[in-house]
This record gives structure tokens, C-alpha cells and sequence, in this order.
């Protein structure tokens, strides 16, 4: 809500009266009354990255809080957001918003944490498991994502393999298909094209550590 330098609420709060001081006690704005409505597949990790490059940028830089703290700040959320979050990052981005908050000399940087603290506020598990599991839930980070075929669910309409940019889907007409992870790009091209739901999400795999592979009873792969 509020736009870039607004504030994200869960759903819970989707029937808070649209009055200036209900939705500051959310922890938003009104700002120019703008709402946006994202759904389970928005990371909103991702999303106070996106509206934070938005306000670092739009900085006139006259006064440092703004200047230095919103690009510090957009420095440790592209961290969280390739998987190199670490533990403390999170109480350092609500210290640092704070801080940018009580000192900066405009609305802008008087604002501009305004998305951090709040998906913080309400969305601290995503913000957890980026930088504990290395997962983005909604698959958009794509350092922090791998996605897997579920045989039990894939009809083999080859809708993914038809997607895939990368031709690292396989599979016959009619049978499972499968996702060769070391040609996938996490571009999430398949997981939008599956209309059985039979493509999930789960942690990265680590480069290092490649999938095991089949060896069927002749010895070949």
C-alpha cells in the first residue's frame, strides 16, 4: 500500500478501513492511495528489494542516513536474496530502518524503509528461511530455488518441456517428465506452464552437491 516508500500487509488485514490512521498502525502509508495485491507466488523478500532499489535510486543524497543507510540496506537484502544471508541480517535491517527513519532530513528517506520493516513485521519466515535454509518459498530468487517434477502428479502433457527455454525438461507423451537440474535456470517458466500442480518448489541444491543419478540394472545411466 502507499507505493514504493507504502508498507506490505498480510491478508488478514485486507478489511482494515482505508483511513490514514488505520493504516499507519500497519505499519504502510497511504501515500498517493495506490494498492497493489500480490498472491503466494511473490517473494516478498524480493519485493522490499524491488521497491528499496526504487527509493536508494530517487535519493538526492544531501543527507547521509538516506544516502549511505538505503543502499546499505539494498546491499544486505541482494545478499539475503543470492543466498548470502546471515544470521543477524534481519535485526541489522531493523536497527538500520530505524535509524534511517529518525535522522534522514525528507520523506523519502523518512519512508523509504517503510517495506523492510513491514515484510519483516508480517512476513519474517520468508526472511528465515532465505537465510537459514537457503529457500525461496515462491521460487523467485532463483540462487535460493530448485524445481522438481512430483511423477505421482505429471500427466505428460508436455506443456513444461514446451515452456522450458532451456530444454531441460525430458519426457514421453502420456509419462512422467523430469528436470535435468544442471541445465534448469530457475527461470519458473515450467512451475507457471504446469497446470496439474505437479511441479514443486523446494531448497537449492547446492552446486556442489548434484543430484544422484539412476543406474538402471544394465549400468547405464
Amino acid at each position: 500500500m502507499g507505493g514504493p516508500s507504502g508498507g506490505c500487509i498480510p491478508e488478514d488485514l485486507l478489511n482494515i478501513p482505508v483511513t490514514y490512521e488505520d493504516v499507519v498502525k500497519t505499519g504502510a502509508i497511504m501515500g498517493s492511495g495506490g494498492m497493489v495485491v500480490m498472491d503466494e507466488d511473490t517473494c516478498m523478500v524480493s519485493t522490499s528489494k524491488f521497491f528499496l532499489e526504487f527509493t536508494a535510486d530517487e535519493s538526492c543524497g544531501k543527507c547521509t542516513p538516506c544516502r549511505v543507510g538505503t543502499q546499505v540496506m539494498l546491499d544486505m537484502l541482494t545478499d539475503i536474496t543470492e543466498g548470502r544471508g546471515k544470521d543477524g541480517d534481519i535485526e541489522t535491517l531493523e536497527d538500520l530502518s530505524r535509524d534511517i527513519i529518525s535522522t534522514s532530513l525528507c520523506g523519502l528517506g523518512q519512508t523509504a524503509p517503510n517495506p523492510v520493516l513491514s515484510t519483516i513485521r508480517y512476513f519474517r519466515h520468508e526472511y528465515e528461511a532465505h537465510i537459514k535454509d537457503h529457500w525461496c518459498q515462491a521460487g523467485i530468487c532463483s540462487d535460493l530455488a530448485s524445481f522438481h517434477i512430483f511423477e505421482e502428479l505429471c500427466k505428460g502433457c508436455g506443456a513444461c518441456l514446451r515452456a522450458c527455454p532451456q530444454q531441460a525438461i525430458v519426457g514421453e507423451k502420456k509419462k512422467p517428465h523430469r528436470i535435468m537440474q544442471e541445465l534448469c535456470i530457475q527461470c519458473r517458466s515450467c512451475y507457471d506452464a504446469c497446470k496439474f500442480a505437479s511441479i514443486k518448489i523446494e531448497p537449492a541444491i547446492p552446486k556442489d552437491k548434484p543430484e544422484p543419478v539412476t543406474v538402471d540394472e544394465g549400468g547405464s545411466e
